[in-house]
C-alpha cells in the first residue's frame, strides 16, 4: 500500500471514529421476567438507542450474567425456570447496564395444553382462519372455521365433532388431517403452513393426544398484550430488529407469545418482518409492523434510513409545541422542512382555510403594507371572530352530522337541526357539550333539532356505527360480522357498544312531519352468536351501571370527557386534517391499530391541549395557524421532496366545492341564488345535503347520506376543467359581476386592472415576465375589454386559483 493510500485509510479511520455516535440509552425488554409453571420461557430483546438517533439491536451484542442460576437457565436469548425464587439478570453493552428481576412460582406443575390459549393461536399464526382460507363465509373445502377466531367455541366443535376420526385422531395424533393437511404430508388447497417439527405442530399434536379437552369455564383469558421495541430507526437496508410480543392474562400471569403472534407490515418497501418478529430495513421509509396475537392487536413505528445518511441539524426556533413535535420527527427521518411562506402565499392560505374566501384586494393592500411585526397572528385572530368562520365549520359538522332531508326527514327538520348548529358554533359551546346535548337529546324534531341525529339513522346497530366514526373516529362496521381483522375489536364490543341504542323510542308529534325521541326503557340487542343480550359498554372501556338511567345519558357522558381516550383525539385530527389536506390518521375517520397516527406524539399533545381548552375549537385552530408548520411553503427541498406524511411542507390543496363556488362568487362581484335561501346566501350555508347545484355536484360536495368522510370528493377531475371553461358559473359570473367596466370605470389602465385581477384571485401580482406575456391582449388597437375578459377568464381557470397552496 502507498504512503497516500496509506493516509487515506487512517484518516477515514479517524473521521469515522470522530463522529461514531454514542449509546446514550440501553434498553432491555422486558424490563421484569415472571415465570410460572415449567412451561412457561421468556425471551429478551435489547436496543441501544444512540445519539444521533438511530437504534440497534443489540441482543446478541450484550453480555449476560445471571444473579443465581438455580432458579433459571438460558439457552440463547431465552430465560427458562429452574426453581421457585427471585433472582436477577444483568445485561451490559458499550458500557451501560440494565438489571431485570426475575421471579419463579411453580416450577414444578405443569400447564396442559389449552384450546383457547394454546391452539387458537396456532390456527391463526398459520392463516387457516382468514377470510381467504377456512375462515370465509361458506369455509374452504368443507371445513369453516370463525373469521380470526371470533367464535372459538364453535370452532371447538367444528373440528372435534364434524366428521370423526378425520379431522383429528386421538388413537394416532400425527395423524389427524388436521396436523397432515398443516405440515403438508397430504394434499392441502392452502399448501404447507408449517415444519412437522415446529412448535407450532408440537402444541397442536399435544392437545388432540390429551383428548382435545374442552377449556375450563375459569380458563384464564388473554385481557392485553405489547410488543417491544415500539419504535426503532434502522441505519440502512439489511439492518434488523427483532420484536417481542407479550400477553397479560387475566390471573395476572404473563407469557410470551412471540411465536404465536402474527406479523404484519404497512410498508413491505421499506421494511419487512418475517412471521417470527424479526425486521429488515430495506429503501428509505416509514412503516408501522402490526402484530395480531388471540383478539389483540398492536403496532410500533419503524423508519428506514438510507446507510450512513449525513444529516447537520439546521437552527430552528420552534413557535410551540406543534413545531417541536413535528421537528422532532423531522429530525429522525433526517428530513429539512421546507422555508416559511411568503406573506402573499400567508394570507390567501389563512384566508381560505378560515373563512373560505380569499382576501378582497383591500385586505391585501393592508396585510402587505403592514410592518408590525406581529400581523400574521392579528391576521389570524381577525379571521376567527368572523362570521364566515363559523359557517365554514358549521358546513363541516353538517357534513359530518349527515344532515339531509329524506322521506323521514322533512327539510324543516333540517333547516332548525341547522340553524341549532349555527347558534353552537357562533357561540363558541365548547365541543363536549355539544356532543353530549346531541346524543342525550330527547323531545320533538322541531323543538329540540338535535333530537333529529336519531331520525337521519333509525336502525340502531347503525347508529352505533355512526357514533363510534363520527365522535371517535372508529370504523367498526367489520366487527358486527366477526372480529375486526386489523384492530382490538370483536364482535362482543360492537353489539355491547350498540346495547346503549337499544331503546331509543319514536312517536309522531302534532305536525305529523315532527317526530318526538325518547326513552323507552326496554329493548335489547341480541348477540347473533350467544343470543344473549348484550351488556351496554364503552368502547375500550368498562360496562356502567345503566339500570333505570337513559343509556344514552350514560354513553353521553362518558364519550365526550376525558375518560374517553378517542374524543379528543379524533377532533384534534378532523381539524387537524382541515389545514392541511391529510390527517395525522389518514383517512380521519379510520382510526384502528393499524392505520396508526404519522406522529403519535403530536396527536396525543393536540388532543392534551384540546382538552385543557375546555373542548374550545378556536383556540386549538389558532394554535395550528400560529406555528411555523402551518405557515412553511409548498415548495419542496432536496430532502423532503417526497414526503407526504410528516409535514415537513405545507400541502398544495384542491378548495372544496362550497368554498370554490364562493370564492368564484366573491372575486366577479356576483351573487348566487339557492333554494330556501335569501339571494347571495354562500354555498357553504347551505343546510341540506340533498339541495345542491351541478357545480357543487361536479366538484365534490358530500352528498352526506353517510357518515363516512370519503363522501367529500378533493381530486380534480376532468368534468371540473371543462365545467369551469365551458360552463355558465364563470362565464357568466365574469358577465353578471361586470368588473370590468367598473373597474375602467374607476380610472384603471388595463395593467391595473390587471394587477388587480391577480390580486384578488391569486393574492399576488403579476410577474413581469407575465405582463410582458398578456400585454399583446389589451395593447392598443386591440378589443381591450376582450382582452381583460380572456385575462381575468385564465386566471379563474388556472391551477393557482383552484388550489390553496
Amino acid at each position: 500500500m502507498s504512503r497516500n493510500m496509506l493516509l487515506v485509510t487512517v484518516f477515514s479511520m479517524l473521521a469515522s471514529q470522530a463522529v461514531a455516535a454514542e449509546l446514550v440509552e440501553l434498553k432491555v425488554f422486558p424490563k421484569e421476567i415472571s415465570l410460572t409453571t415449567k412451561r412457561d420461557f421468556q425471551s429478551l430483546v435489547v436496543e441501544g438507542v444512540y445519539s444521533d438517533g438511530l437504534t440497534r439491536d443489540l441482543t446478541e451484542k450484550s453480555d449476560w450474567k445471571i444473579a443465581d442460576e438455580k432458579f433459571i437457565s438460558r439457552n440463547g436469548t431465552k430465560i427458562f425456570p429452574k426453581a421457585d425464587g427471585e433472582t436477577q439478570l444483568t445485561v451490559t453493552a458499550e458500557g451501560k447496564t440494565v438489571q431485570i428481576p426475575i421471579k419463579v412460582t411453580k416450577s414444578a406443575e405443569d400447564r396442559p395444553v389449552s384450546f383457547k390459549l394454546d391452539v387458537m393461536p396456532v390456527i391463526t399464526k398459520a392463516g387457516c382462519n382468514t377470510g381467504s382460507c377456512h375462515g370465509a363465509a361458506r369455509g374452504k373445502d368443507g371445513f369453516n372455521l370463525s373469521l380470526f377466531g371470533y367464535d372459538p367455541d364453535g370452532d371447538h366443535f367444528r373440528i372435534t365433532r364434524e366428521q370423526p376420526g378425520r379431522r383429528v385422531d386421538l388413537a394416532v395424533p400425527e395423524a389427524s388431517l388436521l396436523v397432515e393437511k398443516s405440515i403438508g404430508t397430504v394434499p392441502h388447497t392452502g399448501g404447507k403452513r408449517f415444519d412437522a417439527d415446529s412448535k407450532l405442530c408440537e402444541v397442536m399434536v399435544e392437545w388432540i393426544a390429551n383428548g382435545t379437552p374442552v377449556d375450563p369455564a375459569d380458563q384464564a383469558h388473554c385481557t392485553s398484550i405489547v410488543m417491544y421495541p415500539k419504535q426503532a430507526v434502522l441505519d440502512g437496508t439489511g439492518e434488523q430488529q427483532r420484536l417481542l410480543v407479550i400477553g397479560t392474562y387475566s390471573d395476572g400471569t404473563t407469557r410470551d407469545v412471540t411465536s404465536l403472534a402474527a406479523f404484519t407490515t404497512s410498508n413491505e418497501t421499506a421494511v419487512t418482518v418475517s412471521p417470527d418478529g424479526v425486521v429488515t430495513a430495506g429503501e428509505r421509509g416509514e412503516s408501522f409492523i402490526m402484530a395480531r396475537f388471540d383478539i389483540h392487536t398492536v403496532g410500533g413505528q419503524v423508519l428506514s434510513l438510507p446507510k450512513g445518511l449525513q444529516y447537520e441539524e439546521r437552527p430552528f426556533e420552534p413557535v410551540n409545541y406543534i413545531d417541536e413535535l413535528v421537528g422532532a420527527k423531522l429530525k429522525k427521518l433526517r428530513l429539512h422542512p421546507s422555508e416559511l411562506c411568503s406573506d402573499e402565499e400567508f394570507l390567501r392560505r389563512v384566508s381560505i382555510d378560515l373563512i373560505g374566501l380569499t382576501p378582497t384586494f383591500e385586505e391585501y393592500q393592508a396585510f402587505l403594507q403592514d410592518s408590525d411585526a406581529d400581523k400574521r397572528t392579528k391576521k389570524i385572530d381577525e379571521l376567527l371572530l368572523r362570521k364566515e368562520f363559523t359557517e365554514v365549520w358549521v358546513s363541516k359538522w353538517a357534513e359530518w352530522l349527515m344532515m339531509r332531508s329524506s322521506n323521514q326527514v322533512s327539510q324543516k327538520s333540517v333547516f332548525l337541526y341547522y340553524q341549532w348548529l349555527v347558534d353552537q358554533i357562533a357561540n363558541n359551546v365548547p365541543i363536549d357539550k355539544m356532543v353530549r346535548d346531541i346524543l342525550s337529546s330527547s323531545g320533538g324534531t322541531f323543538k329540540t333539532p338535535q333530537t333529529n341525529f336519531y331520525e337521519i339513522e333509525r336502525d340502531q346497530l347503525k347508529v352505533a356505527e355512526n357514533v363510534a366514526q363520527i365522535f371517535m373516529g372508529m370504523r367498526i362496521q367489520c366487527a358486527q360480522c366477526h372480529n375486526h381483522p386489523f384492530d382490538r375489536w370483536t364482535q362482543n364490543d360492537y353489539y355491547d357498544f350498540a346495547g346503549f341504542f337499544s331503546q331509543i323510542g319514536r312517536k309522531r308529534g302534532e305536525d305529523y312531519r315532527e317526530q318526538i325521541i325518547y326513552n323507552r326503557g326496554s329493548g335489547e340487542v341480541k348477540h347473533p352468536v350467544t343470543q344473549a343480550n348484550s351488556v351496554p359498554k364503552f368502547l375500550g372501556g368498562i360496562a356502567p351501571d345503566v339500570k333505570g338511567k337513559d343509556r344514552r345519558e350514560v354513553v353521553a357522558n362518558w364519550l365526550a370527557s376525558p375518560e374517553n381516550p378517542f374524543f379528543a383525539k379524533n377532533f384534534a385530527n378532523r381539524i387537524w386534517h382541515h389545514f392541511y389536506g391529510i390527517g395525522i390518521v389518514e383517512e380521519i375517520d379510520d382510526v384502528r391499530i393499524s392505520n396508526p397516527p404519522s406522529n403519535p406524539e403530536l396527536l396525543d399533545a393536540l388532543a392534551t391541549k384540546f382538552t385543557e381548552y375546555n373542548y374550545d375549537m378556536r383556540k386549538l385552530i389558532r394554535d395550528i395557524c400560529m406555528s411555523k408548520t402551518y405557515q412553511r411553503s409548498t415548495r419542496r427541498n432536496e430532502s423532503n421532496a417526497t414526503d407526504e406524511n410528516n409535514f415537513a411542507h405545507q400541502t398544495i390543496r384542491r378548495i372544496k366545492a362550497e368554498s370554490m363556488l364562493d370564492i368564484v362568487s366573491h372575486v366577479t362581484g356576483t351573487k348566487d341564488d339557492f333554494a330556501k335561501l335569501p339571494v347571495g346566501a354562500r354555498a357553504v350555508q347551505i343546510a341540506d345535503g340533498a339541495t345542491s347545484t351541478y357545480f357543487l355536484t361536479t366538484f365534490g360536495r358530500a352528498s352526506r347520506e353517510t357518515a363516512c368522510s370519503c363522501e367529500v370528493k378533493m381530486e380534480p377531475t376532468l368534468s371540473q376543467a371543462l365545467h369551469l371553461m365551458n360552463g355558465d358559473t364563470v362565464n357568466a359570473k365574469m358577465k353578471q359581476g361586470g368588473l370590468i367596466k367598473k373597474l375602467t370605470a374607476d380610472g384603471l389602465t388595463p395593467e391595473q386592472i390587471v394587477e388587480r385581477f391577480y390580486i384578488i384571485t391569486l393574492s399576488r401580482k403579476p410577474t413581469p415576465q407575465e405582463l410582458e406575456a398578456l400585454a399583446p391582449l389589451y395593447a392598443e388597437g386591440t378589443n381591450v375589454e376582450q382582452g381583460l375578459e380572456d385575462v381575468f377568464w385564465a386566471l379563474l381557470n388556472s391551477r393557482e386559483f383552484l388550489f390553496n397552496h
